[in-house]
């Protein structure tokens, strides 16, 4: 099954359900991924949330009934998209809409359709996308670690860019980079000391690990961090031109989007246990970014 499929039997779940429970398990396991996966290509390609699309679509499908059937009492309708109360539902539906629902049985009021998405391939004629796959030996990184709801709650901080901010304000990146020693040959030597990399362990459906790390080298002192062993993977790596740092967030997001977009669906390949590494570094003065995939051929 590729990876279009896959994507359209999550969402031909979704579109079934929509008037009763949504499972985010059955959805990651018809795109044959983790939640949190699905939901982060889900977001990356879209630039909607799965949590919002959810929403979106069961308030059409609310609006549709509300028009079209006198004899349903609005109650009935909220209870069967989910919400608990009337005055929820009444929140929910005119903030999408922009009327209560009781207006919206008015003749000439306008509502909002959010149609059912659909993932296909279009050919685009954009930018050409700079990558290269490399096969890399096993190897071990150490840093500090913490696990992540793909929801983003749980207690502060919430996602890896807060867990960053973090580690700069109380010195531990600083602290991590001291301790990194040598960098291994297979790294750029422009590469920083301290990266990132996320989804290197199985921490349950809904959640997700990110580390902060250095590549363990024979001069790196580990004492007092995690470690873990990458096992010997192809990897498909994308860098960044170089750039200012304020413009490094949104780099990222772009070269994300790119790759569940554009790159992936069309390249042969599947990530493998979504395990993916930041690698940042410095060039002429300015930043770069590689993002590294682990990836296997359908």
């Amino acid at each position: 099954m590729d990876w279009l499929e896959r994507m359209n039997r999550a969402m031909d779940y979704i579109e079934s359900n929509l008037a009763g429970e949504i499972e985010l398990s059955e959805v990651a396991q018809r795109a044959c991924c983790s939640s949190h996966q699905f939901q982060r290509m889900f977001s990356f390609i879209t630039n909607v949330t799965l949590a919002e699309y959810i929403r979106r679509r069961k308030l059409t499908l609310a609006a549709l009934e509300i028009q079209n059937s006198e004899a349903a009492r609005v109650i009935d309708i909220a209870i069967k998209y989910g919400y608990e109360s009337p005055v929820s539902f009444a929140r929910a539906f005119q903030s999408l809409h922009g009327v209560t629902p009781a207006r919206a049985r008015q003749d000439g009021i306008a509502l909002k359709a959010y149609p059912r998405l659909s993932f296909l391939i279009t050919i685009k004629g954009v930018d050409a996308m700079n990558y290269r796959i490399e096969t890399k030996e096993s190897f071990e990184v150490f840093g500090m670690e913490r696990v992540f709801r793909s929801d983003d709650g749980g207690d502060a901080p919430n996602t890896p860019a807060q867990f960053w901010q973090q580690c700069h304000a109380n010195g531990e990146v600083e602290r991590l980079a001291a301790n990194a020693g040598d960098l291994p040959r297979f790294v750029s030597q422009d590469a920083y000391k301290v990266h990132g990399i996320c989804s290197y362990k199985n921490t349950g459906n809904d959640t997700f690990p990110y580390m902060l790390f250095a590549f363990k080298s024979e001069t790196s002192n580990v004492n007092g961090y995690s470690t873990i062993t990458i096992p010997a993977q192809t990897w498909a790596i994308f860098p960044s031109e170089p750039i200012a740092r304020d413009a490094l967030g949104e780099t990222i997001e772009t070269l994300y989007r790119r790759f569940y977009a554009e790159w992936l669906p069309t390249s042969g390949y599947e990530q493998v246990d979504e395990m993916e590494l930041q690698v940042c570094g410095e060039r002429a003065g300015l930043h770069t970014v590689e993002l590294w995939f682990a990836i296997r051929k359908i």
